[in-house]
């Protein structure tokens, strides 16, 4: 059986996330002291104590989602389950960093500053109240990108996130957006929603937190990962450590291209997807997209033990 280990992005965040992992695998523990280490902060007793508002900060959200993510990479391994196990990694925007880290191609501290540096950045580079994200659901991605593009007029409206056949996320100025989802309404689109987030991810807007991206980027050691990974921006895999750093700058700006990759690692026959870490979203969009493929979350101890029998059995 073929099969692909896959990340959250934001969104999937949660106060308490991880904590049992911690408790239950000390080699799950080391890695948010590692994250609370190299960030010179403690992010975990903001993930395990604080407030949802604070976690859901981007700067905050990113790395505490790769920590969650790396812990239960971590407890599989300590069950015996290695990465290896799966014939591709993929993660959904910021999961693509947990990909890399737990496929090895960075440490998880460079990860952790990584994605400190890209929250910060990505929250940065346009004003608050400037821009927004719209879920339009209902339609497929050409008529959402058809939407986007009709509604921009001089400013920015693109299709951000091909989340699924009938979810797809549009990013821009506001006003832009705005039109998108009246004239989506139009087009037939069975819901359209502004979404509660703090920036317009995954368009053009995002310039600057690509430049910063690329400055950081270039100072962090990057390895062939042990697993291929699925890029978000090219939907299919990639290991040249060169041409994965420079898809995480151009994954900036660009379009989550998640329906197209796991549809790619389903016609390469894959067929089961764990989705590692907090939160199940990515295994309601799989099972969207390719029907025949089995899903399971793995997000805490049960799971864990749950996952190691299954695949002992």
């Amino acid at each position: 059986m073929s099969r692909a280990f896959v990340f959250p992005g934001q969104g999937a965040q949660s106060i308490g996330m991880g904590k049992a992992l911690a408790e239950a695998y000390p080699a799950a523990k080391a890695v948010f002291d590692e994250v609370d280490e190299a960030l010179g902060e403690s992010l975990s007793s903001l993930i395990w104590e604080g407030e949802q508002d604070a976690l859901t900060l981007t700067q905050n959200a990113q790395p505490a989602l790769m920590a969650t993510s790396l812990a239960a990479v971590r407890a599989l391994q300590a069950e015996g389950v290695e990465v290896t196990a799966a014939t591709y990694v993929a993660g959904h925007s910021l999961g693509e960093y947990s990909a890399l880290a737990a496929a090895g191609a960075i440490s998880v501290a460079d990860t952790a500053r990584l994605l400190r540096t890209r929250g910060l950045a990505m929250q940065q580079a346009v004003p608050v109240g400037v821009g927004a994200m719209a879920a339009l659901l209902g339609l497929d991605f050409e008529t959402a990108a058809e939407v986007a593009a009709e509604a921009a007029h001089d400013q920015v409206c693109q299709a951000a996130n091909d989340n699924d056949p009938a979810q797809v996320v549009v990013s821009g100025h506001k006003e832009a957006v705005e039109r998108a989802i009246e004239i989506a309404k139009g087009r037939g689109a069975r819901r359209a929603v502004l979404l509660p987030v703090s920036a317009p991810f995954h368009c053009a807007l995002m310039q600057p937190a690509a430049e910063a991206m690329a400055e950081a980027l270039s100072h962090v050691e990057m390895h062939r990962p042990s697993v291929p990974l699925v890029a978000n921006v090219l939907a299919h895999d990639v290991s040249d450590p060169t041409t994965i750093r420079s898809l995480l700058v151009d994954q900036v700006t660009g379009s989550v291209r998640w329906r197209e990759s796991v549809a790619w690692m389903a016609g390469q026959g894959v067929s089961e997807i764990w989705e590692i870490g907090a939160g199940k979203a990515l295994s309601g969009m799989i099972r969207r997209i390719a029907k025949e493929v089995d899903t399971r979350a793995v997000g805490t101890p049960e799971d864990i033990k749950a996952a190691v029998e299954a695949l002992n059995s």
